[in-house]
């Protein structure tokens, strides 16, 4: 009987349900969801919102997140099977076979397509690129130290496609997408290289590619912290470019500063006990609370 640690996060239970939601991390669904409400909620300041469009952003974003984590898993059995941290990872463990995880990908895939295509045709001509992205993520770690940058995009890419659904064009001004898609991809970057800190030694024995690999964990640290700070500048730059947001968002973004830094406060090069703290539960209060503050303040508007 292996006495290894589960991950963070696991749902605890058997059967087959429990067993594809901890092969895709469900829980962790929680990071990026509310991001990409917020960016329907900024197009709703412009365009009209149907109930029926917010569903099928929900299930659309769902379905992609499994297709690209149930794929990543695929890619990434072999590395964790040789991983102590991973090594009870449906696929390792025997949980789940390889052409099981593939079907559900496969299924996840076109139920994200089917999504696209009922929201708008931007989102359909779009959506090849944001999936293919996504299952290209899984590759890089094995030759670049920037995969958490390449994460981080993925990730970026749900609070503009739900403004893209609702709106059906870019942003105007151009660069309120932007600089939200940056915040996002600098805050998921940025606790990512937090995250990894747990295997700079098994990536360096193994051959893999991180910041916390390639600059050891002090400078990793450093990089992270940075991230983090042009992650807060640009939320807040956001408040500034789009003239609908008014006090109501700034305290949001201020929210997301303050615990960033507490986040960071959380993780030494020498103390990693509290990384689960740090990855999921803090930033699982700065999605959620973030939406809420930018929901709250569109009702009321």
């Amino acid at each position: 009987m292996t006495t290894h640690r589960l991950e963070g996060q696991h749902i605890a239970g058997r059967g087959r349900l429990a067993d594809y939601a901890n092969l895709v991390k469900l829980p962790h669904t929680v990071f990026a969801m509310p991001f990409a409400l917020v960016g329907a909620t900024l197009a709703s300041y412009r365009y009209p919102v149907r109930a029926m469009d917010v569903l099928l952003i929900l299930v659309a974003f769902t379905a992609a997140r499994f297709a690209a984590m149930g794929f990543n898993r695929i890619v990434d059995r072999g590395i964790d099977a040789k991983n102590p941290r991973t090594q009870m990872r449906e696929i390792p463990a025997g949980k789940l076979s390889v052409g099981e995880a593939t079907a559900s990908v496969i299924i996840a895939s076109i139920v994200f397509f089917a999504c696209a295509a009922l929201l708008n045709r931007l989102c359909l001509l779009l959506a090849p690129f944001a999936l293919g992205w996504v299952l290209f993520y899984s590759y890089t770690k094995r030759f670049t130290r920037y995969a958490h940058l390449v994460l981080g995009f993925a990730l970026a890419i749900a609070p503009v496609g739900a403004y893209l659904a609702i709106a059906g064009e870019w942003s105007r001004p151009a660069g309120a997408l932007l600089v939200l898609a940056g915040g996002v991809l600098c805050w998921v970057a940025g606790f990512d290289i937090l995250y990894s800190l747990q295997d700079i030694d098994f990536d360096r024995r193994e051959g893999l590619h991180s910041i916390p690999a390639a600059l050891g964990a002090r400078r990793a640290l450093a990089f992270s912290r940075v991230l983090h700070v042009l992650s807060a500048a640009q939320f807040i730059a956001l408040g500034v470019l789009l003239p609908e947001l008014g006090p109501a968002y700034f305290v949001a973004a201020g929210i997301v500063a303050g615990v960033l830094a507490y986040e960071q406060s959380l993780v030494k090069a020498d103390d990693l006990s509290r990384i689960d703290a740090a990855f999921f539960t803090l930033n699982g209060i700065i999605s959620v609370v973030f939406f809420l503050i930018v929901l709250g303040e569109r009702l009321l508007a």
